[in-house]
C-alpha cells in the first residue's frame, strides 16, 4: 500500500490536513461558531466549480474564492452583531447558488465527486506542494497569533482593551478557517469536511485537561482518524472523507465509553 504513489500523495496530504484541521477546530468550537465550517466548506465547492470548468487546478480556485467568503462573513458580522448566524446563511446562500449552476452547465459534473466526497486517487504532486505551501503558512500564521488569538476568544471585551487589534486578528483567523477548508477537500470531501474540524476537538475535550495539553490530544486523535480513515478507504474501497468522518465519531465514542468506563471504578 505504502509503496503506491497515489497513497503517499494521500498520507503526505492526510498528515498536514490531520494538524491543520484540529488547530483552527479548537478555536472554532470555543467561540461557539461550528457553522462557519459548513458556511466554508460549501463556499470551497463553489470554488471548485469555478475552477473546473475555466480549467485551473480546483483546489487554488476554492482557495481564493474560500478565502474571499472567509472576508465577506468577517465584514458582514459588524452589521449582524446579534445574528451572526443569519451572516453564515447570506454566504451559504451565495456558494450553493454559484456552485449549482455551474455545476448544471454541465462543464464540472464529470469531476465532482472526488471532491464531495474527497479521493485518494486524485491527489497529484502538484496538489501536495500547494497544500503544503499554504498549510505550512497557516500553520506559522497561527503560532505568530497564538496568545491573541486565545486572549481575543476567551475576552474580546478585554482584549481590545489591552490593545489588541481584535478586528485585525479576526479577520485572520477566518482566512485561515477558509483556507484550511479549501486544502481538506480533495482528501475530506466537502461533505464532510468539518467533520474532522470539530470531532478531534470533542473528543480530546472529553479528557478534561488544560487549552495547550487539549489542543496537543486534538491534533493527536485528528491525526489517528486521518491516517487509520485513508489506511480503511483503502482496504473496503471507499470514500475516503465518510470513512475519516465515521472513524473520528467511533474515536469519540470509544473515548466515551473509556470514560465512563474508568468512572465507575
Amino acid at each position: 500500500m505504502f509503496e503506491l504513489n497515489f497513497m503517499q500523495n494521500a498520507f503526505m496530504a492526510g498528515f498536514i490536513v490531520s494538524i491543520l484541521c484540529p488547530f483552527i477546530g479548537l478555536f472554532i468550537v470555543l467561540r461557539r461558531n461550528s457553522m462557519i465550517g459548513d458556511t466554508l466548506s460549501h463556499s470551497s465547492f463553489a470554488g471548485v466549480a469555478i475552477g473546473l470548468v475555466i480549467g485551473i487546478n480546483p483546489l487554488l480556485t476554492a482557495f481564493i474564492f474560500t478565502s474571499f467568503c472567509a472576508i465577506i462573513i468577517e465584514f458582514l458580522r459588524s452589521y449582524y452583531k446579534k445574528y451572526s448566524e443569519l451572516v453564515m446563511s447570506i454566504v451559504l446562500t451565495l456558494s450553493l447558488g454559484i456552485a449549482i449552476i455551474l455545476i448544471s452547465s454541465g462543464k464540472a459534473a464529470t469531476k465532482v465527486d472526488s471532491f464531495l466526497f474527497g479521493s485518494i486517487l486524485t491527489v497529484t504532486k502538484s496538489d501536495i506542494l500547494l497544500i503544503s505551501s499554504i498549510g505550512l503558512i497557516c500553520i506559522i500564521l497561527l503560532i505568530l497569533i497564538y496568545n491573541k488569538l486565545i486572549y481575543v476568544t476567551f475576552d474580546e471585551d478585554g482584549a481590545k482593551t489591552n490593545g489588541i487589534n481584535v478586528k485585525l486578528i479576526n479577520y485572520i483567523f477566518t482566512l485561515l478557517v477558509g483556507a484550511t477548508i479549501s486544502l481538506s477537500i480533495r482528501i475530506m470531501g466537502v461533505l464532510v469536511v468539518s467533520s474532522i474540524i470539530v470531532v478531534p476537538v470533542a473528543t480530546a475535550m472529553q479528557l478534561k485537561k488544560g487549552f495547550n495539553k487539549t489542543l496537543l490530544f486534538a491534533i493527536l486523535f485528528g491525526f489517528l482518524d486521518v491516517i487509520l480513515g485513508l489506511i480503511l478507504s483503502y482496504y473496503i474501497n471507499s470514500a475516503p472523507g465518510g470513512t475519516i468522518a465515521l472513524t473520528s465519531v467511533i474515536t469519540l465514542i470509544l473515548i466515551l465509553v473509556l470514560k465512563s468506563g474508568l468512572k465507575k471504578h
